[in-house]
């Protein structure tokens, strides 16, 4: 650690002393870039010096920078997807400073805008396989039950494979669950699911922005191998208060925004907030209906909330505060009064961020973080076995970290953009905890500690364009990773190339080594909540992979079209999976205390993964979407599984295609569509079963000379184990092929300051039975006739209406 403190200390010192010394006739325009009315920050919109390709883009807080020549004039063109280009000229003779506002594109009624859009082109950056989504175009792609999530809108993007029916987990170019860095306002959300699975916790009322990077990733970014996925909230409206609320058939949503302190003499407010809340209400809605059929015998209910807050303050023109946070919750509970048992279950996150920005110079810029994550989940059992005795099982696991991060924007020259910072994580894990209690025996306790590690990491990195058509993003990270045991030290080099040719074509190539220090246990890969959490350990390494791709971009202007097309190949090490039959939630003997390790239950192998994908892109106009498709091949190695053979693992898929299309017929009436079609997964189903009988234990009472129970005494007996099941490889079978349609329009009224939106869509509108899972189940012709065994296919949803009404002011 105090290794990575002295590196990062050079680097600041190095990079402030030329921030302080501009070459000789050049001067420096920065300032901000902002949204027309609510003064929200704009991210990535593009800064580009007319007729020259020269330029720069604002960062997460809408600053930008250039140092340019001098000059009698000077054109910049301030521009950003879904807002109108704005043109400023400058006569350049000393440093200026001045904030440009984009107008949004869906103000715009009867102006026409002619000529080429101005925002930044995929074949203009050296950056490849990443994607940036619009909000506005994720909320008009139709959804489950009609709840916009962003997680399912990114499964439809090329190389990004979903789970099962509905679920929203991510398993990008090969990779598990675990292996997405999922970043909400600098804070990691290590669960990003609601309801088993099936919605994500991001509610896109509260989000400006989604960015998806799943390769040639830059230097900034590490703790995982396969994706990040940047999510940025709202600051908050400047102008006036607004506010959002929505009703749809599973949940209700609220948003409201506004200044803090009133703005004066036209001016924006020097500081606002933004609240957002979401809350289902399917426990009011089935609590009723479980009583009247059980006769109020039984009860049992399920909600889920979430809560996005933020508040940002000016403190003048150099010093900028936030304060962001994100609080989620499931809950679910049953109960059953006959048989005097209850259960309850409860998983969530919450996360916090409070952010510092400082402007050294007009060139160089800092962001200093403070975060708190934190992930738990429990399970509640309470049964009453017999007349005395007494069940009672307490099951938790968590993760929490505390973090500090120290983020520099240096811009030297139009050709130059760095960044270099320093990231420390305190992460506190706690694997399990369990508590079994029994009136009749004394209470036994089995525990396990909580294990506290450091991750920490520093970087550097340099996006530069040498001449007319070659660009680099190059950098270098150094990890660290220290336990009371052991500690790791690795490098990881980043190297994104492009050559632009042509009619906006461009040739781009990447490379990136990434590590991983915290593992996801799974027993299910659906992403249920009893997934756990755990460090790298001395017995446990860190996870490691190198992932190489080449590709193409072409832009079209006129179309307003971009083309990309990538080959990639992973690979990855020391990737972690539960040994056969193996599993964290333990419930043995309960006479014995010994202590599980969840290290003797895994095994580590390695993995590979290869394809191509293609993605035709248009964001803007009145007809938009994408068309995605991938082909790719990911396997599995591990010694203890499979015979130590590889193996395809679940979320293999061959063939993957997704097509989405929106388009607004009038300002009141958009009507969208997805189809998505993919191979099925590799499952493994038995060919054979048999019946087998073994030893078993059940245990009598040990008393004393007064009758009292003063432990348990085990008692061998033979039984009957059952039917088991018999297969001969891992993941050999397919599943059938996954496809669906799903459909929705949008009607809207507005009213000066007022819109309502009512949205009627269908999901998977033509009733296909995608399967689910699938069981092997013994079935008798006639009473008289042997059983035979039959493979049957469960489906979940079939065609699945839903309306919304959303009301905005």
């Amino acid at each position: 650690m105090r290794t990575l403190l002295s590196i990062y200390v050079y680097l600041l010192f190095v990079s402030f002393c030329k921030a302080q010394t501009p070459p000789s006739n050049r001067y420096t325009i920065s300032g901000y870039v902002r949204e027309m009315g609510s003064h929200e920050a704009l991210l990535g919109a593009t800064v580009r010096v007319a007729d020259k390709q020269l330029g720069t883009q604002s960062n997460t807080f809408g600053f930008y920078s250039i140092t340019l020549p001098e000059a009698d004039s000077v054109s910049l063109i301030f521009s950003l997807v879904g807002y109108q280009p704005q043109v400023r000229t400058v006569s350049l003779h000393e440093a200026q400073t001045f904030t440009v506002e984009l107008m949004a594109g869906e103000q715009l009624r009867e102006v026409v805008v002619s000529g080429e859009k101005q925002h930044e082109r995929v074949s203009e950056t050296a950056q490849m396989s990443q994607i940036e989504l619009p909000i506005a175009q994720i909320k008009k792609v139709p959804a489950l039950l009609g709840e916009k999530d962003v997680l399912k809108v990114l499964q439809l993007m090329p190389g990004v494979q979903k789970g099962s029916e509905g679920q929203s987990g991510l398993y990008v170019r090969g990779g598990g669950p675990d292996q997405n860095l999922i970043v909400l306002d600098d804070a990691v959300v290590y669960n990003a699911s609601h309801l088993f699975g099936f919605f994500s916790v991001f509610n896109g009322d509260a989000l400006k922005s989604v960015e998806l990077t799943k390769g040639g990733f830059p230097a900034r970014y590490g703790g995982r191998l396969s994706s990040v996925i940047d999510l940025t909230m709202k600051d908050g409206a400047r102008d006036q208060l607004h506010g959002e609320v929505g009703v749809g058939i599973i949940a209700a949503r609220a948003t409201l925004e506004g200044p803090l302190l009133s703005p004066k003499n036209g001016k924006r407010a020097p500081a606002s907030f933004i609240i957002s809340a979401r809350r289902t209400y399917l426990d009011a809605l089935a609590a009723p209906l479980i009583k009247r059929q059980t006769n109020g015998e039984s009860s049992a209910g399920y909600f889920f909330y979430d809560l996005n807050a933020k508040l940002n303050f000016d403190l003048g023109p150099r010093d900028k505060i936030y304060v962001s946070g994100y609080f989620g919750r499931d809950k679910f509970n049953s109960a059953n009064n006959v048989e005097k048992t209850s259960i309850g279950l409860g998983w969530g996150n919450a996360t916090a961020t409070m952010r510092w920005n400082h402007q050294f110079s007009q060139k160089l810029f800092a962001n200093t973080s403070l975060i708190f994550s934190d992930y738990g989940f429990h399970i509640d059992a309470d049964q009453l076995v017999g007349d005395q005795s007494r069940f009672i099982l307490n099951y938790s696991s968590g993760i929490r970290d505390y973090g500090f991060k120290h983020d520099l924007d240096y811009y030297p020259l139009p050709n130059h953009a760095m960044r270099f910072g320093l990231q420390v994580t305190d992460h506190q894990f706690t694997p399990s905890a369990i508590v079994l209690e029994n009136q009749a025996l004394a209470s036994i306790k089995r525990e396990v500690e909580r294990i506290d590690v450091l991750e920490a990491g520093v970087y550097a990195e340099d996006t530069w364009q040498p001449g007319r058509h070659w660009r680099f993003n190059g950098g270098l990270r150094l990890s660290s990773f220290s336990t009371k045991n052991v500690r790791y030290i690795q490098p990881e080099p980043r190297l994104s190339t492009a050559y632009s040719f042509g009619a906006n074509w461009a040739a781009k190539a990447s490379y990136a080594l990434m590590n991983q220090y915290v593992h996801l246990l799974s027993n299910t890969g659906v992403g249920l909540p009893t997934d756990l959490w755990v460090p790298t350990t001395d017995r446990v390494k860190p996870q490691q992979s190198q992932q190489w791709a080449v590709g193409l971009a072409k832009d079209v202007p006129k179309a307003d079209l971009a083309i990309t097309v990538e080959g990639y190949y992973k690979r990855m090490n020391n990737i972690i999976n539960y040994k056969e039959g193996a599993s964290f939630l333990l419930i043995n003997d309960p006479g014995s205390a010994q202590q599980v390790r969840w290290e003797d239950n895994v095994t580590a192998g390695r993995g590979w993964s290869y394809g191509g994908e293609v993605l035709l892109q248009k964001k803007e106009g009145r007809f938009s979407g994408w068309v995605g498709y991938t082909l790719s091949w990911t396997q599995w190695q591990f010694a203890d599984l499979n015979n130590g053979q590889p193996f395809f693992p679940r979320y293999d898929r061959r063939h993957d295609i997704s097509v989405v299309g929106m388009y607004d017929f009038t300002p009141n009436l958009t009507v969208s569509a997805t189809w998505v079609y993919g191979t099925g997964q590799a499952l493994t189903i038995p060919n054979s079963r048999y019946r087998s009988f073994g030893l078993g234990n059940s245990f009598d009472y040990i008393r004393d000379s007064q009758g009292t129970i003063t432990g348990l005494k085990p008692r061998p007996f033979e039984n009957d184990l059952g039917v088991r099941d018999f297969g001969e490889s891992k993941n050999t079978f397919r599943a059938e092929p996954y496809h669906r349609l799903d459909v929705s329009v949008q009607l809207r009224r507005r009213r000066r300051q007022h819109q309502s939106t009512w949205e009627f869509s269908a999901y998977n509108a033509y009733n296909r039975q995608n399967p689910f899972f699938y069981n092997i189940e013994s079935v008798r012709a006639a009473p008289d006739k042997p059983s035979t065994s039959v493979l049957y296919k469960y489906s979940v949803f079939p065609v699945v209406p839903s309306i919304n009404y959303t009301y905005k002011f």
